[in-house]
């Protein structure tokens, strides 16, 4: 009887140990035959941007119209849409009130960055000082600190005679006889030098440049240091002075001759300065039908507006500080 029940369990134990066995090695094959399909293919053939697309790391920030939609929920308090202010539009003949905000029209010198901190400063500059309207040929004194001077300060009374630069480099020159000698000054608009500019009489000439005073009598150059300021009304257009001025004899300090100058009477030329003068026009015949030479000197138009409606914007700003602050102090007096 223990002989037979010894048997029987052998069998079960067999029987039982048979399909577990069986399972293990159809496990094992097909793990095998698995491993063996999927085997990775390495592509030697990607390109460098393919490669680094596939290596870089995700971004860990969201993306601003997310962030804006976030900012902007129901649940927060003080987040909501502020309306933008209605773009400001600055005069047509605002940049030639102030043309030294308008950039270097040479695209070899622009760099935008420098330009937008440099109208910054600029600004900052027109806050501390008064830099009036003028023109050349307008009759200007200018006040600078001297430290060799009894005062520590002078003042110089000329009449402008150039204006230009871009930028912090913005200049103006000023001409005058003083004791039967010329004497030209060149001033830094932006520089901390300065004090004070004045404008005693505020005109235009017919030309942009007054250099040939120099070759002209005195008496067009002389201005007083005691000249009086000669009002102008408010709104009302700013004069031309339609002199023409006579040149002295030769030597001349530049052949003016070769310029169209509009304030010079006309010159007695003899026969070889005329052949001269049409030996210079004729160097380069094309420039006067070339439309690309006036269009390189300026700058395009939609950059000029955004440009003067930012200074414009700006400049309303200071003007009604200074006037809030004369209002303060007439008020303590």
């Amino acid at each position: 009887m223990a002989a037979s029940i010894c048997h029987t369990a052998l069998v079960w134990k067999s029987i039982l140990r048979k399909p577990l066995l069986l399972g293990i090695n159809s496990l094992s094959c097909s793990h095998v035959s698995v491993a063996h399909k999927t085997t990775h293919v390495v592509n030697y053939k990607r390109t460098r941007a393919e490669v680094d697309l596939a290596l870089r790391k995700k971004p860990n920030y969201l993306h601003y119209d997310l962030v804006d939609k976030y900012r902007h929920s129901p649940l927060q308090k003080g987040t909501e849409n502020i309306e933008v202010e209605s773009e400001t539009t600055a005069p047509r003949d605002y940049r030639f009130i102030m043309p030294e905000f308008m950039p270097n029209p040479d695209f070899r010198y622009r760099d935008r960055v420098l330009e937008k901190l440099e109208r910054r400063d600029m600004l900052r500059r027109r806050n501390i000082i008064n830099i009036p309207e003028f023109y050349v040929g307008s009759i200007m004194a200018v006040t600078i600190s001297d430290p060799h001077s009894p005062g520590k300060t002078s003042r110089f009374v000329g009449l402008c005679i150039d204006r230009g630069g871009h930028g912090l480099r913005a200049f103006f020159v000023l001409r005058n006889i003083v004791d039967g000698l010329g004497v030209e000054i060149r001033y830094l608009m932006y520089n901390p030098v300065v004090h004070s500019i004045e404008v005693l009489k505020l005109e235009k000439r017919l030309d942009d440049m007054l250099y040939y005073l120099r070759d002209c009598p005195p008496e067009h150059s002389t201005i007083s240091f005691d000249f009086s300021p000669v009002p102008l009304s408010r709104g009302a257009q700013v004069p031309v002075n339609p002199i023409k001025v006579k040149l002295n004899p030769k030597p001349w300090d530049t052949r003016w001759e070769r310029f169209n100058f509009q304030g010079i009477e006309p010159i007695d030329m003899n026969k070889r300065m005329i052949r001269r003068l049409s030996k210079f026009q004729s160097r380069k015949p094309w420039l006067e039908k070339d439309i690309m030479v006036d269009y390189r000197k300026k700058v395009n138009e939609e950059e000029e507006e955004s440009i003067m409606a930012e200074v414009y914007k700006e400049k309303q700003i200071i003007d009604s500080k200074s006037k809030l602050s004369k209002a303060v102090m007439r008020k303590k007096k």
